[in-house]
């Protein structure tokens, strides 16, 4: 499989703090990569590199193209797509109003959307801040579809949602791997993580500790790098 997207040594600062290490990973075309670690290790920082919300150094390469002198917006017009940390919504928009205002010619569309979350199609003319947590993410990650990303990019989608919304994130994620979309999730659930990565990359203070499938993620490993 050819390489989406290739990072390698990569460092980030937070003024005169250095948060990020030479860390390297790759995403391939149709493949989900996990980015795991405890909080604070550094995940969020580097999806802020990947997406030119943070100053950074070292190699960036999205389909063939340096990424570290453009700007965030060009990032995503060039195919990323994110689901950030925190369900940013627009509040006042409506559902569909939130979904048209990312949308880009593309397979994904308003129906496409909501055969994947069918929720969403009852409530296409709510404000998005009348909808509940779980439907809030689900309109994230619906938005971020609708700019027919090459690489989506999902930060703790599941994140303080009830148990019976996760599992339907979660087949909708198996869905977006089944249908050849190319992934690179952050979350916390091993267990979850391990039945749609391909390749996990653990990070432990800014640096990047281990690199493997996740059936080379041993007891021990989980327990050193991943436990409380």
């Amino acid at each position: 499989m050819s390489a989406l997207l290739e990072v390698s040594d990569l460092n980030a600062f937070y003024g005169s703090s250095q948060a990020l290490f030479g860390v390297s990973l790759s995403v391939a075309e149709g493949q989900a990569v996990a980015l795991m670690g405890r909080n604070g290790m550094g995940k969020t920082t580097t999806i802020a590199c990947l997406m030119r919300m943070l100053p950074s150094t070292g190699v960036i390469r999205f389909g063939g193209t340096d990424l570290t002198r453009v700007p965030s917006h060009r990032a995503a017009r060039l195919g990323i797509g994110l689901v950030p940390e925190g369900r940013r919504v627009f509040a006042p928009l409506s559902v569909r109003e939130n979904l048209v205002a990312a949308a880009k010619s593309g397979p994904w569309d308003q129906s496409k959307v909501v055969g994947l979350f069918p929720r969403l199609g009852e409530r296409l003319n709510q404000s998005a801040r009348t909808l509940s947590g779980g439907e809030q993410q689900m309109l994230v990650i619906g938005r971020a579809l609708m700019t027919n990303p090459r690489l989506l990019i999902l930060d703790e989608a599941t994140e303080g949602l009830a148990p019976v919304v996760r599992q339907e994130i979660w087949q909708a994620i198996h869905c977006l791997k089944d249908d050849g979309q190319s992934i690179l999730i952050v979350d916390k659930s091993v267990r979850e993580l391990s039945t749609i990565a391909d390749q996990c990359v653990i990070l432990e203070r800014g640096r990047d500790v281990w690199h493997g499938g996740p059936d080379a993620l041993t007891n021990d490993l989980t327990n050193k790098y991943l436990g409380v």
